[in-house]
């Protein structure tokens, strides 16, 4: 296993540790000096906001770790392309490398939907690699949403029922 994947399979665990909260699967690591510094994973719903994505809380862990906002020399690895909260949060913090696992055609920022990173005018630009573990990250973010999707039809199919026997 490379050092890619080493460190994808333990943003995949941080996305591990958001599906046992119920949260979207998605895990982050930030590596500094080939040591991880940081980890996050998406608590959206059990924060109530809407920038507790892993991104953005391995950010600020590693920001605090190192006693500064600048994160030049550290990649940052994510199991889902980042959307455009967290890619304007790696380019703020000037990151040097994102990895990520798989792209969001519905959000992704680095190549999806567009590449912030080709915009020009700002101050620095991170590299943006993808594919790191790709089928093993998509494939969770599909079973959890396929499951839920499963929970709200049985949910709607329970409360036809009911009504169905209380007419």
């Amino acid at each position: 296993m490379d050092r890619h994947e080493k460190y994808m399979k333990l943003a995949i665990k941080e996305a591990i540790k958001a599906l046992e909260k119920d949260e979207v699967p998605i895990g982050c690591v930030i590596v500094k000096d080939d040591r991880v510094i940081a980890r996050g994973h998406n608590l959206r719903e059990s924060r109530q906001s809407a920038s507790a994505h892993a991104e953005m809380i391995a950010i600020e862990k590693a920001c605090k770790k190192i006693g500064s906002w600048r994160l030049e020399d550290c990649d940052l690895y994510v199991t889902l392309e980042p959307c455009p909260m967290c890619s304007g949060a790696i380019l703020q913090s000037r990151i040097k490398n994102v990895y990520y696992g798989a792209y969001d055609p519905k959000g992704g920022c680095l190549h999806s939907c567009m590449n912030l990173y080709e915009v020009k005018g700002f101050n620095h630009y991170p590299n943006a690699h993808a594919g790191i573990l790709e089928e093993e990250c998509a494939r969770m973010l599909r079973d959890f949403f396929k499951n839920k999707r499963s929970i709200k039809k049985a949910e709607r199919k329970g409360t036809a029922e009911i009504k169905k026997n209380n007419v």
